[in-house]
């Protein structure tokens, strides 16, 4: 049911800035009906922000499962024909942006197993820092393997377990064998499964609807398919949900929970609640500190939008600056281009933004932005500003340096590539082009995100990473 064109893979402008979440998972149980295929289509609208790149939905019916992925977004890929085929009582969804294995088709989520307890599918947000090793493993014990992503050595793992074990006793022996962050919803059977790794790192919620259960990435989808938010799943935490009830599972108890500051900072919707923190209110107050860590007289505060633009409202207000619209931002430019030529690639940043003239001139410019990782959109951007004649633009990120890269699911550049890795504050604000830069400290977003300083992954700007990483991170080659 997928199409495949080996010259369908993901070319890059170059021009993105920000790091990139791999995907986004939303798991419905409903029984009785036999449409859910549909909510999670609309689930997976919400979630497009999470990954670009592919969708896909299975949907199982009795223990039968039927599904579809393709290139694309959301809405290229399915239609009402494809959605009626899809029939179920429950139904997973994936949206992907690739970080292990190419941008292939082939490699779309969710994937479908078949063994000897029947059809299992499964969707998976993260990365795997040991599945090179396990792959090799597996591959001398005779496995064929469809894909080069790290989701399909979990899935092969359950399937070779379940030949003598339950399907939730398979999957705590494979959660035992893998090292990485994940977050999986899984289906087989009249099942649907939710799995958090036990630091944490990937968000998962849980969601209640008048009749059955939702899972997500996050629970900015729960208003739009009529659920409310329950809790979130926690880290080292199983959840089966069967016979209209959920059972809980906690597989592991002994790792330190360490959410992705960076779902605070980028990644999630300002809608989302995670671990129970507003992402809008975390947000906000990361401009607020930034405000008061890095003060400046100007005459207006403009963001980078949308990402920086709850930030830049958090900064306008401590800091008593007027906030105002300086950047315009063009909606239907992705965050990728197909096969962009030299022209494109310089002319990228203007494509993506463009500057309201008449706001800036003669102004003294603070620009917030949510983070810098490689700086060359920033220089971009503030060279648009005083070309447009801001007389003074002040760059302000509301989070730290990024100074080292994500192997949790996250597609970073590589430590070289990374501005803050090898740059002090000060050459990084000469090579913007900025009068002044100044980014929130460490302290600062954990007060901001406010679960507690122990309990969130900033290893992208400290190096502090909260496991042992027995592959380096390398990604499939």
């Amino acid at each position: 049911m997928m199409n495949f064109n080996e010259n369908d893979i993901r070319t890059e402008a170059g021009f993105d800035e920000h790091f990139h979440d791999e995907c986004g998972v939303v798991g419905v149980y409903a029984p009785g009906k036999e449409d859910i295929a549909r909510s999670v289509y609309f689930g997976l609208h919400a979630l497009q922000h999470r990954g670009q790149e592919s969708a896909g939905i299975a949907a199982n019916k009795a223990g039968k499962i039927q599904y579809y992925k393709e290139m694309g977004l959301v809405q290229e890929v399915f239609n009402d024909e494809i959605i009626e085929r899809l029939q179920g009582d429950i139904a997973i969804g994936h949206v992907r942006y690739s970080t292990a294995g190419e941008s292939h088709a082939v490699n779309a989520m969710p994937l479908v197993v078949y063994s000897k307890g029947g059809s299992i599918a499964l969707a998976h947000n993260g990365n795997l820092v040991n599945a090179n090793i396990l792959r090799d493993e597996l591959q001398d014990s005779g496995f064929f393997f469809q894909t080069t992503i790290d989701s399909e050595v979990i899935a092969a793992l359950i399937a070779r377990h379940i030949r003598e074990n339950s399907l939730e006793d398979s999957i705590i022996k494979t959660l035992k064998i893998v090292k990485g962050a994940y977050a999986l919803v899984i289906t087989s059977g009249e099942k649907l499964i939710g799995v958090r790794d036990p630091n944490g790192i990937r968000p998962l919620c849980i969601g209640k609807t008048s009749d059955g259960f939702i899972l997500s990435s996050e629970s900015c989808i729960f208003s739009l398919l009529g659920a409310r938010l329950i809790r979130d799943v926690e880290p080292g935490e199983m959840v089966v949900i069967e016979g209209g009830e959920l059972k809980s599972v906690k597989y592991d108890k002994t790792a330190k929970k360490a959410g992705c500051a960076f779902e605070f900072v980028y990644f999630s919707r300002p809608d989302s609640d995670i671990d129970g923190r507003n992402v809008y209110l975390a947000r906000k107050e990361c401009g607020k500190t930034l405000a008061k860590e890095c003060p400046v007289e100007a005459d207006m505060v403009i963001s980078v939008p949308d990402s920086g633009t709850v930030a830049a409202i958090g900064y306008a207000e401590a800091s008593g600056i007027p906030y105002g619209d300086g950047l315009i931002k063009n909606r239907y430019v992705g965050r990728t281009f197909i096969q962009p030529d030299q022209r494109m690639r310089e002319l990228s940043v203007r494509l993506k933004l463009s500057v309201l003239s008449e706001n800036v001139k003669g102004k003294r410019i603070v620009m917030i932005d949510d983070s810098v990782v490689r700086g060359t959109t920033s220089g971009k951007i503030v060279k648009l500003l005083k070309d447009a004649g801001a007389k003074e633009v002040h760059l302000r990120v509301a989070s730290p340096p990024v100074t080292d890269p994500c192997f949790f699911g996250i597609d970073t550049p590589d430590k070289k590539k990374l501005i803050a890795a090898d740059h002090s504050v000060e050459e990084i604000c000469k090579m913007t082009g900025a009068d002044s830069l100044g980014y929130l400290s460490v302290q600062g977003l954990l007060d901001a995100v406010r679960l507690g300083d122990n309990n969130v992954c900033v290893a992208c700007f400290n190096g502090e990473y909260p496991m042992e990483l027995p592959e380096l991170g390398r990604k499939f080659e």
